[in-house]
C-alpha cells in the first residue's frame, strides 16, 4: 500500500467485513469483500451497498452560479430545475475531456458538482480558476462528505427501511437524476437517484462524521432484502454492462464528446459561451473519424483495454474495456474504432495477444433492466 493512500471514513467498515483492497485515484478502496461475481449478481437481482466517498463534491453556490456553470461547462444548466440534476462534460480549450460529472441543483444560486475520484482535485482547481469574473463561490466538500450508494432492484426497500414514514412518499416519487434532502437512520442526507450500475438505485451524500452511522444501519436493513457490500470490481463490470463510460478508459484529454457518443451533452443552442465551445460546435456537424462502439464476442474469449481491434490485418481501432458479462454469458467490449467499421452489425476482429478474434459491433448499452415486476 502507498503511504500517501487516503482513506475513506468507511475504510475500517471495509477491514471489518474482509474486503480486499486495490487503490483507486489515490486512494485505497475495497475491490471486492468475497467473490466479484457474486457481488455483481447480487447488485442485478437484490441490492447493493458500495463506498463512493473517494469521489469529489464542490458546492458552486452565488448569484451567478448558473451562468458560471454554463461557462465552466458543456451542457446547458440553467435549464436545470431545483432538485434536478444533470450529467455533463468539463472540456479544456481543445474540446478534450477533463472529466464527466454529475451536477445537482440544490437552489436557486447552489449547485453540487461531482466529479470522477481520480480528477476531483483537477476539477475543483479548474472550477476555481474558471469563476475569476463571475460572482461565484467554489467550494470544495470532497474531505468532508461521504457518498454511499444502495444500487439494485430492492434499493427503493432497503432506502423505505432507512427513511422516516413521513419521507416514504418522497423517495417512491423520486425521479431518476433527482435529489431530495432528507433524513436516513436519523441523518440528515441528499439523496439522489442517480447510479452506474444500470439499475434502479440511489446515492447518498452525508457528512464524513456521520458516514459510518449510515453505513451500518443500510446494512442492518438491507439484510431483509439480500444487500450485500460491493466493491469496485463488481461496480466496474456492472457499469460496463449499462454501457457507461470509465475515465481514463473511454474518456480523457484525448477524446471528445463526439466521438464518445456523448454529443447531445454538448448545447451549442444555449447563448452562452463555454470553454471549447469554438472547437466543439464545428465538430458537432460532421462525422467523428472514430467513435466508441460496443463488441461482442463471437467465441468465448475476451477483449481488455488496450488490445488492438484490427480488420483484414489492419489496426482500426483500440479496446478500452472489456470482460466476460456475468449477466450476459458472454464477453462484450468498448472500443474505439475507424467510423467506417462502427456501424451496427459490422465485423471486426480483436488481437488477443497475437491471436485476432472475431468480435461484432452491436449497440449499447449492452444490458437494460427490466420494468419493476417483469419476470428475470
Amino acid at each position: 500500500m502507498s503511504e500517501q493512500s487516503k482513506h475513506t471514513a468507511l475504510y475500517t467498515q471495509h477491514e471489518a467485513h474482509g474486503a480486499s483492497f486495490t487503490d483507486f485515484g489515490g486512494w485505497q478502496m475495497p475491490l471486492k469483500y468475497r467473490s466479484e461475481l457474486e457481488e455483481h449478481h447480487t447488485v442485478r437481482r437484490a441490492a447493493g451497498l458500495f463506498d463512493l466517498s473517494h469521489m469529489g463534491e464542490v458546492l458552486v453556490s452565488g448569484p451567478q452560479a448558473a451562468e458560471f456553470l454554463n461557462y465552466a461547462l458543456v451542457s446547458n444548466l440553467a435549464v436545470v430545475a431545483v432538485g434536478k440534476a444533470k450529467y455533463s462534460l468539463i472540456c479544456n480549450p481543445e474540446g478534450g475531456v477533463i472529466d464527466d460529472l454529475i451536477t445537482y441543483r440544490l437552489a436557486e444560486d447552489s449547485f453540487l458538482v461531482v466529479p470522477n475520484a481520480s480528477n476531483a482535485p483537477i476539477v475543483a482547481e479548474e472550477l476555481r480558476l474558471r469563476a475569476k469574473g463571475f460572482d461565484v463561490a467554489v467550494e470544495d466538500q470532497s474531505d468532508t462528505t461521504a457518498l454511499v450508494a444502495v444500487q439494485g432492484p430492492a434499493a427503493e426497500a432497503v432506502l423505505l427501511d432507512l427513511a422516516r414514514p413521513e419521507d416514504a412518499g418522497i423517495i417512491r416519487d423520486l425521479k431518476y437524476y433527482a435529489a431530495a434532502q432528507l433524513e436516513l437512520a436519523g441523518l440528515p442526507v441528499l439523496l439522489a437517484r442517480t447510479g452506474y450500475t444500470g439499475e434502479d438505485g440511489f446515492e447518498i451524500f452525508i457528512g464524513s462524521s456521520f458516514a459510518v452511522r449510515l453505513w451500518d444501519a443500510a446494512l442492518q436493513a438491507g439484510s431483509a432484502h439480500g444487500l450485500l457490500p460491493c466493491g469496485l470490481a463488481a461496480r466496474d463490470s456492472l457499469r460496463l454492462e449499462a454501457g457507461m463510460p470509465l475515465y481514463g478508459h473511454e474518456l480523457g484529454l484525448d477524446t471528445n464528446p463526439f466521438e464518445a457518443g456523448l454529443g447531445p451533452v454538448v448545447s451549442t443552442k444555449k447563448a452562452d459561451d463555454f470553454v471549447g465551445r469554438s472547437v466543439l460546435e464545428p465538430l458537432k456537424a460532421v462525422e467523428p473519424a472514430r467513435r466508441l462502439v460496443g463488441l461482442r464476442a463471437v467465441g468465448r474469449r475476451s477483449a481488455r483495454a488496450g488490445y488492438d481491434v484490427v480488420v483484414d490485418g489492419t489496426v482500426v481501432g483500440t479496446v478500452t474495456s472489456g470482460l466476460p458479462s456475468p449477466t450476459l454469458g458472454y464477453p462484450v467490449a468498448l472500443a474505439y474504432v475507424n467510423s467506417e467499421y462502427a456501424g451496427v452489425g459490422a465485423e471486426v476482429q480483436v488481437d488477443l495477444r497475437g491471436r485476432p478474434e472475431p468480435f461484432t459491433v452491436i449497440p449499447t448499452p449492452f444490458y437494460k433492466r427490466q420494468p419493476a415486476g417483469s419476470p428475470r
